[in-house]
This record gives structure tokens, C-alpha cells and sequence, in this order.
């Protein structure tokens, strides 16, 4: 009896050690609008496929300049309406740019070594176009939820719990996930996924 009750005095000083020692950013931290921001990036970062086959297709180059700072350019003025600091959506954007195109060279790469895709490309301006439109607006919103995260201490490695709980609830694509980790790069303020920043 004396035993178990020492037991469970130890369980109850260990939970109130975790409780009340805990920095209040992870003890309260609901991380609702990280895996939210997580799920939209991988829905833009899933659209790259269709881009490359239309690019693929079309004989376009997977970079295009113009577009890039056209959206940049958009997005920053989104921002501002929304009340986020557009240098953040600027960066975070170019994160999303830069990892569609790891995509995009991956998939590439992998057509010239062994076979192109089969079947018509999905039209860009009908088709995939509009469904990035919605996303940049959805990914706007959800940088202002997020944004207040940014420059806490635990953020990194907030993020990459995030990260880690989506891609096991969801069975991520593994191929796809260093671009996934890429374009959350600049979601805190310190930059970086993980524990270290």
C-alpha cells in the first residue's frame, strides 16, 4: 500500500512539474494552425505534378521569372491586406516556388532516365492555375493564424512536430518530403524545422 502510494505521489509531482515547469508556449500550444498551413502547402506542392506534365508537354522551362515575381508581387499585397508581414509571406512563398521546382527537376529528371508520362498533360490555365489561385489565398489566411507563432523559441520544433504527426496521419509521399520541409523553411522567424533552428 505504502508503495503504490508512493507511486502515485511521484506521478502526480511529475505532472505537476510538467504543467506548471513547461514553458506556457508548449504547455498550451495548440498547433491547429500549423498543421493547417502544413496541409496546404502539401496540396500546392502536390500540384507540381500536373505543372510539370503541362511543362513537360509544352517544352516550357521549369523556371519562368516572370510568373515567380508576378505571384510574389501579388502575394505580398495579399498579405498586407491580411494583416501579415509581406516580407514573411515573400519568404514563405518563395519557399513554395522553390520547392514545386525541386519537384518539378525531380520529376524531370526521372522522365529523361526512364519513361515520359502517358496520357494528355492537364491544361494549366483551366485546370491547375485556378486550384493555385485558391491555395495562395488559403495559404495567405493561414500565415495570419500562424503568424504569431513565429517568433517563439519552441517554433522550429513545433513545426517539425507538425510536420512529422501530418506525414505519419497521412502517409506523406516520402519522395516528396525534403520539398515539403523546404517550403515550411521560413515559417518561423528563426527559419529551420527542428528542434535546432
Amino acid at each position: 500500500m505504502n508503495r503504490s502510494y508512493r507511486f502515485g505521489a511521484s506521478c502526480a509531482l511529475a505532472l505537476f512539474t510538467a504543467l506548471v515547469l513547461t514553458p506556457a508556449a508548449v504547455a498550451d500550444g495548440d498547433d491547429t494552425a500549423l498543421t493547417n498551413l502544413i496541409a496546404l502547402a502539401s496540396q500546392r506542392l502536390a500540384l507540381a505534378e500536373p505543372v510539370a506534365r503541362w511543362k513537360w508537354a509544352n517544352h516550357q522551362a521549369i523556371t519562368d521569372t516572370p510568373r515567380e515575381n508576378a505571384l510574389l508581387a501579388d502575394v505580398e499585397k495579399r498579405a498586407v491586406a491580411a494583416n501579415v508581414d509581406p516580407e514573411f509571406a515573400h519568404a514563405f512563398f518563395q519557399d513554395q516556388i522553390d520547392a514545386s521546382k525541386d519537384v518539378q527537376n525531380a520529376l524531370f529528371a526521372s522522365w529523361r532516365s526512364t519513361r515520359p508520362p502517358e496520357g494528355p498533360a492537364p491544361d494549366l490555365a483551366t485546370s491547375t492555375r485556378p486550384q493555385l489561385d485558391r491555395l495562395t489565398q488559403s495559404l495567405v489566411a493561414a500565415l495570419a493564424r500562424v503568424q504569431p507563432l513565429r517568433t517563439a523559441q519552441d517554433c522550429p520544433s513545433r513545426v517539425a512536430q507538425s510536420l512529422a504527426n501530418w506525414k505519419s496521419l497521412t502517409r506523406y509521399d516520402s519522395t516528396r518530403s525534403s520539398a515539403l520541409t523546404r517550403a515550411l523553411g521560413h515559417v518561423c522567424e528563426a527559419g529551420g524545422v527542428g528542434a535546432t533552428g
